[in-house]
């Protein structure tokens, strides 16, 4: 097995505002870090020389497309990809503004770590609140606040301890369990891949080694033990003629052979005769592994199942409350039937009742106004046509997150977070 299989994988969020200078830093990780190739850094050369600019302007690197560079606008989530000798990272970068509420839910509902950027000269602001709302309704485990532009605050460590106060008494609100705060400039390069040597009152790590050493492995639920089943492999070959499968995703706890499960919804029980991947037979798997389970007794399993531990279940209701994201530009229509996505399985449902929705900057409930537009947040009751397998999204971010597809158009209009 290589090392690059065994070498884990950090999915981390950007936010900030317009201008925090959010392109600039992922510039100088994949710059520093050596994670670009040699062809873009010249394009980018060029490009800056043509602006008639002094330093290499490390935005472009990350702006991507030449003609949303040349429009000067930064749109939708882009996920970037880069490695260094000690883990794998995807970057999900998303826009500041407001109007894109959904496109940082989106870019984050799978990351272990959001990175925040802060103007050292503005400090706390709006959308610094918002993004940390976000983070937090998301159950992001881990939170970089990175303090941005010290060279234009003269690396003052005053202004970057008032930074780190007033953040921590706002998110004393919320429920982040780990935040980190780094101060930076990603133009120059200080405390983002090495030392600054301006900041010697900054005993902390850079951000690039924070990111390689940041302990993610517990941050998945090993407790209680679920398995969606995607699909049922049966091989039409001689060689596995009796061979039954039940192929999918871990989304939460360990499984071993001679486990005993329940498959629900239909409530048979078995034990696990083994777990097969790719590479042949394992011992345990737990999640984000994709394998391959067979079970002891013949039992009708089909894609939307799921396998658990006898003693530990999910609920199964058809009655949903759930924290929703509006994605869409129309709002939701009264007695609309929505089709409910929720891990691999599928059920049609309808908005029963809005609770209220949630003014995202200052975390106050709206309880008189029940209109929802895009990029709304609110708590909805939802009826689905057949019970869901689910747990809080607070214990379990797979089997806790469901989405609303319109039927007609086919559009995901919105992300729920199960309560």
């Amino acid at each position: 097995m290589s090392t690059s299989q065994e070498m884990s994988l950090l999915r981390f969020t950007t936010a900030g505002s317009v201008d925090d200078g959010k392109s600039t830093l992922i510039g100088r990780l994949l710059y520093d870090s050596k994670s670009i190739f040699e062809d873009q850094l010249e394009a980018v050369q060029r490009s800056s020389e043509r602006k008639g600019l002094e330093h290499v302007e490390l935005a472009h690197l990350t702006d991507g497309l030449k003609d949303e560079r040349e429009q000067g606008i930064t749109i939708d989530v882009a996920y970037r990809y880069f490695a260094t000798p000690k883990r794998k990272f995807i970057i999900a970068d998303t826009p500041g503004h407001i109007q894109y509420t959904r496109n940082m839910v989106t870019g984050a509902s799978t990351a272990n770590l959001a990175l925040i950027l802060v103007d050292a000269r503005k400090g706390v602001i709006e959308q610094t609140k918002r993004h940390s709302f976000i983070a937090s309704l998301l159950q992001i485990p881990h939170v970089a606040v990175c303090v941005n532009k010290m060279d234009l605050v003269d690396y003052d460590q005053e202004a970057f301890d008032k930074i780190v106060e007033d953040y921590k008494e706002f998110a004393a609100k919320l429920q982040i369990k780990d935040v980190r705060f780094i101060p930076i400039s990603a133009l120059k390069g200080d405390n983002v891949v090495d030392r600054s040597e301006k900041m010697d009152w900054y005993q902390g790590e850079t951000l690039l080694h924070t990111l390689e050493t940041i302990h993610i492995d517990s941050d998945y639920n090993m407790v209680d033990c679920r398995f969606p089943v995607q699909t049922v492999i049966r091989p039409h070959s001689d060689e596995f003629h009796d061979y039954r499968g039940y192929a999918g995703r871990v989304a939460s706890g360990i499984f071993k052979p001679g486990d005993e499960v329940t498959v629900l919804p239909s409530g048979f029980t078995s034990k696990i005769k083994s777990i097969d991947t790719f590479n042949g037979a394992i011992e345990e798997a737990f999640p984000p592994m994709s394998v391959t389970m067979t079970l002891e007794d013949e039992i009708d399993i089909s894609r939307g199942d799921m396998i658990v531990r006898t003693n530990n279940q999910p609920k199964m209701e058809q009655d949903v409350e759930v924290m929703l994201c509006w994605l869409n530009n129309r709002g939701p229509q009264p007695r609309a039937k929505y089709s409910v996505r929720h891990t691999s399985n599928e059920a049609k449902g309808m908005i029963k009742d809005i609770l209220y929705k949630v003014d995202v900057n200052t975390l106050h409930r709206i309880e008189d106004d029940k209109e929802i537009k895009m990029n709304d947040i609110c708590r909805v009751k939802i009826r689905t046509t057949k019970p869901l397998l689910q747990d809080s999204y607070k214990n379990n971010r797979t089997t806790g997150s469901l989405i609303l597809v319109d039927e007609v158009t086919n559009e995901t209009v919105a992300a729920g977070m199960i309560i």
